[in-house]
């Protein structure tokens, strides 16, 4: 067993029970136009981070190990958008209303897709999810459990809301979870430094963190 250089100590590497797990990187979160704009947050900041996603993705690639893509969507007909998150602040455009790039977070349409530079390829697995955490109302616990998945290394966006509710869900389903700090970005730093601070809190609580070239040198060297 080889270990990850990580906080709050090594993460000790069980590399055929590995995965990528990168969150909602897409076009509504990223660009301008999309949701995340129209709440009137610099989505600069979250496309910062694509050339970290994209090595470690392309990493995890290259050492034959599963990728997971996550997209925050709902249902045409928005019958599991509940009225308490479509409504919550105000924003210019709300879920499921028309926007520059279609429909805000309706599946299928231009916005919701993954950004092209990080975008699923052919055997990797997309989970749409309704809510800001990838195992409610999902298949995704039913398929780490096929494949014998027990570590997630997570990636993606933002960190305190979609990336830290995965984290915990995982956490209190048995896994060991692994945060790439330089993968992952929220619209506040100040929001980012203290997710990362409670996650690997009181001997890593939620899971431990790590920077990109040290996984990746873990990764393909174990």
């Amino acid at each position: 067993m080889r270990e990850i250089p990580a906080q709050p100590f090594a993460f000790p590497l069980q590399r055929d029970a590995v995965a990528l797990v990168v969150i909602d990187m897409q076009r509504d979160f990223a660009e301008p136009g999309g949701f995340g704009a129209s709440l009137g947050n610099d989505v600069s900041r979250i496309t910062r981070i694509v050339p970290d996603v994209k090595r470690l993705i392309e990493g995890f690639r290259k050492a034959g190990l599963p990728v997971i893509h996550t997209m925050e969507c709902h249902r045409p007909d928005l019958s599991d958008l509940p009225a308490a998150k479509r409504n919550r602040g105000n924003p210019t455009l709300r879920i499921g209303d028309e926007g520059p790039m279609g429909r805000i977070l309706i599946v299928g349409e231009p916005g919701t897709a993954i950004l092209p530079e990080l975008a699923p390829i052919d055997g990797e697995t997309v989970i749409e999810k309704p809510g800001k955490g990838a195992f409610y109302a999902t298949e995704l616990g039913d398929i780490l459990g096929d494949r014998g998945i027990r570590q997630l290394v997570f990636a993606g966006v933002t960190t305190e809301v979609c990336v830290q509710t995965t984290m915990r869900e995982a956490n209190d389903r048995g896994y060991e979870c692994l945060l790439a700090e330089e993968a992952t970005e929220s619209y506040f730093p100040e929001f980012k430094a203290a997710t990362i601070a409670m996650i690997r809190a009181q001997g890593a609580i939620v899971g431990w963190t790590a920077h990109v070239d040290d996984i990746l040198e873990t990764i393909n060297h174990a």
